[in-house]
């Protein structure tokens, strides 16, 4: 049993060069609860100085941290996988209190950032170079990976430790240092709470810093520092491509994992029992605020109106409500904001001429699961990354129509196929212009070992394995002129 006690901590600060650092001249940002809206905590509103000195920092730190035997980096990962374990229920209980997390959803981002921990300690054993005949007599060419040095990294608010996790964790195996900028609505399961993780598991001063505030002030300020070479980002895909452009000023590396607009497709030959049990978890897992979540179902005509009842029934039958009850399924939206622009585009998908079959309503930040029929591609639900438990459903006649209408967007990010001939729908996942899809399956799928990210308006770059280490290190070329050697004059 470790030390470390998250039930009673103080968050009303950031972490910088293994300091905790309040607030200056008090000027803090409140962090509420979703599902009551009461003040979880307060956290300090972090300034363009503290992104600096978060930085120089990381940068004095990082040498010292990549010189380090590559079994003493991999115990301090591993070691913050195995404080996960121990305190996985304080730390499900910060997800629903901060980020509005239910039972369910809370243990998939945790098992999943446990996950990710777990394959990062590999990290520092699996840096391997390369050999190279060379064409030059004599001569021996040898190819070694190091870390790239500084990693910013800008993680969202849906899955804030577990997106946070798959950066930092990753980065810091691999030898490089870290400026973490949580999301200014989960500064402690995005950022905070990582910092005590890393610090309980004998991480070095300085190699882990974690600012906290707004991104409008201090974001452009951590994507482009010249310290930085390489900046992840989880995010909306119009914020990130400006901060990929932000990084690209200084040459720094961008990995973007951006927005989706992600197809559930459904032949006339499918299991619509494994179809409909797909289709509802692909749509409602934490309110649909996922970005590789269902957000449109195209279903077969021949099929269509019997899909568009189950998953209305099936809808109708999902428990809402307070994160904090653990039968909770669809919980509260993260903000109002969000819920709006939620609520938004269903009324104006309705008014397009699509059947409000279920939903369209809320409780405070609950937004009822919702199903839409008679909906096409154009309309506001469907068209746009809608990112709430919201389904529309749209009748395809054909599997070239079906391609033709999941690929009418500009992301490609992730998908499902269920089809009865799993060669067919083989075809259909071949055909859909995106990183990820799941065939017999939904969308919302993250193993550890297995590349993740997309194309398009999706993003750039991917996480996990042996994608996410090629992003965080960079090759060497060092050769060897082992006999002499003659030259021209």
């Amino acid at each position: 049993m470790s030390d470390l006690d998250l039930t009673d901590v103080d968050w009303t600060v950031q972490y910088i060069d293994g300091e905790y650092v309040p607030p200056t001249d008090d000027d803090t940002l409140s962090v509420e609860d979703p599902s009551t809206r009461e003040q979880f905590t307060e956290v300090p509103a972090g300034t363009t100085d503290d992104v600096d000195a978060a930085y120089e920092a990381a940068a004095a730190a990082q040498e010292a941290w990549a010189a380090k035997p590559p079994q003493q980096r991999a115990s301090v990962v591993r070691t913050v996988q195995d404080l996960l374990k121990e305190h996985r229920d304080e730390v499900l209980d910060l997800l629903a209190a901060e980020s509005g997390s239910t039972r369910t959803k809370g243990m998939a981002e945790f098992y999943t950032a446990v996950g990710i921990s777990g394959e990062a300690a590999s990290f520092p054993t699996r840096m391997s170079g390369d050999h190279h005949e060379s064409t030059v007599a004599g001569k021996e060419n040898i190819v070694v990976r190091e870390p790239k040095g500084v990693v910013g990294v800008i993680s969202p608010w849906n899955f804030p430790m577990h997106l946070s996790t798959r950066a930092v964790a990753p980065a810091i195996a691999a030898g490089n240092s870290v400026v973490l900028k949580p999301a200014t609505n989960t500064p402690v399961t995005g950022g905070l709470l990582l910092a005590k993780l890393f610090e309980a598991a004998g991480l070095p001063d300085g190699v882990l810093n974690v600012v906290t505030g707004r991104g409008s002030e201090v974001g452009d300020r951590v994507a482009g520092h010249p310290e930085a070479d390489v900046v992840a980002f989880t995010g909306s895909t119009e914020v990130g491509k400006h901060v990929a452009g932000t990084a690209a000023q200084n040459l720094a590396t961008p990995a973007m994992e951006l927005g989706g607009n992600n197809v559930h497709v459904v032949t006339e030959d499918a299991d619509l029992d494994r179809a409909v049990d797909g289709g509802v978890f692909g749509s409602f897992l934490h309110s649909g605020q996922v970005c590789i979540s269902v957000n449109r179902h195209l279903v077969h005509e021949d099929v269509y109106d019997e899909y568009v009842e189950r998953l209305t029934e099936r809808a109708d039958s999902l428990p809402t409500g307070s994160a904090h009850d653990p039968q909770t399924v669809v919980g509260p939206i993260i903000d109002e904001s969000q819920r709006d622009q939620i609520l938004d585009y269903v009324e104006e998908t309705v008014d397009a001429g699509a059947t409000l079959e279920t939903g369209g309503g809320h409780d405070g930040l609950v937004v009822e699961p919702t199903v839409l029929s008679d909906a096409t591609n154009d309309m506001a639900a469907a068209c746009n990354e809608h990112f709430g438990p919201v389904a529309p459903v749209i009748p395809f006649s054909d599997d070239d129509e079906a391609v033709e209408m999941a690929n009418s967007t500009d992301y490609g990010l992730s998908g499902s196929v269920h089809a009865g001939d799993v060669g067919r729908a083989r075809d259909i996942a071949d055909g859909i212009d995106t990183g990820m899809v799941h065939i017999n399956d939904q969308p919302i799928n993250d193993e550890p070992h297995v590349p993740f990210g997309g194309v398009g308006d999706s993003g750039m770059g991917r996480y996990n394995g042996e994608a996410v280490l090629e992003e965080f290190t960079e090759q060497k070329w060092i050769s060897v002129q082992r006999d002499e050697r003659d030259y021209p004059f």
